[in-house]
This record gives C-alpha cells, sequence and structure tokens, in this order.
C-alpha cells in the first residue's frame, strides 16, 4: 500500500515491484529497478528516505527515518528479510543480512556485509567492503570487490521483481 502522508507522496514510479501488501509512506523516493517485497514497511514522516537504484527491500524488512537522519539505501543494496534500517546511511553494494540492525546515524561503507542477525550501533561507521557480524556488530574481516558472496544479487532480484509484477493476483 502506498500512502501519502502529510502531503508527502511517495514516489515509487521507477521502482520494479512493490508488493501489494508492502507499505510505503510518507517522503520515500524509489529508484529505478528498485524492490519492495512481502510487508516490507518503508515508513518516511519526519525526514527522507531514498532507496536506490537496483536496491531490492526484501520481505518483512523495515525502513524507518529519524527526526534529523535520513535513511539513504545506495544502488545496488539488498537489505535481508526482517533486517531493519533505522536513520542510518548503507553506501552502493552493501548486503544487510536477514534479521539484522543498523541504527541512527551509522554509516555502512560500500560492498560491506553485514551478517545475519548482527547489530550496527548508532553512530558506528563500517569501512567500505567490511564484512560485519555480531551483537554489537564487530568488523571480522575486509573483503575484496569482486570475491563478495552473492555479488549478482540485485541482477537476481530484478529479474525476479519484473517477473512478479507481471503475474495476476489470485484471490
Amino acid at each position: 500500500m502506498i500512502i501519502e502522508y502529510k502531503g508527502m507522496r511517495p514516489d515509487v514510479r521507477q521502482a520494479a515491484y512493490v508488493a501489494e501488501n508492502a507499505t510505503v509512506s510518507g517522503d520515500v523516493h524509489l529508484g529505478k529497478d528498485s524492490s519492495v517485497w512481502f510487508g516490507a514497511v518503508i515508513r518516511a514522516e519526519v525526514a527522507p528516505i531514498t532507496v536506490g537504484d537496483e536496491s531490492n527491500i526484501q520481505d518483512l524488512a523495515m525502513l524507518h527515518s529519524y527526526f534529523d537522519a535520513p535513511v539513504n539505501i545506495g544502488k545496488r543494496v539488498t537489505v535481508g528479510h526482517s533486517a531493519v534500517v533505522h536513520g542510518a546511511t548503507i553506501e552502493d553494494d552493501v548486503i544487510v543480512g536477514m534479521g539484522a540492525i543498523v541504527m541512527d546515524y551509522s554509516v555502512v561503507g560500500e560492498g560491506s556485509i553485514i551478517a545475519a542477525g548482527a547489530l550496527v550501533k548508532q553512530h558506528q561507521v563500517i569501512p567500505p567492503y567490511s564484512l560485519v557480524a555480531g551483537v554489537p556488530g564487530v568488523i571480522k574481516k575486509t573483503l575484496t570487490p569482486g570475491q563478495r558472496p552473492q555479488e549478482g544479487n540485485a541482477e537476481m532480484y530484478i529479474e525476479d521483481a519484473y517477473e512478479y509484477a507481471k503475474s495476476p493476483v489470485i484471490g
């Protein structure tokens, strides 16, 4: 469901797919070929949320801005199932694993992987190409571009998004 809130209308025109039961409200901009999957929530009442081109917000994920902390999701980012990004910046080519939490004012550098269930604390800055795991999240190693697992994740989700967009809803 797409909700205009206090005159702020989400811009979803360039998205490849927004699931019927996803909620997108307020000052939200979805980039070209992006996708928002089943049960995901993107709420921008007090600061904007931008999801970059070719990024995917997977099932049950939640993006929420904070008063002076917008959410900025870069290009080709995967925000995994049930992950939470709150008032944070995620740079290009990042994977935020299932159930991970990225807190206010934090920045996750390009090419990084936030492991499933990890917690990136408020104000934490993750350098590019870091593998972060644990609660609280710590850098376990530095990754090499092109050698990351799931390197083609964005392309797979774009393909799926366009297929879902043309699939009939039954019932």
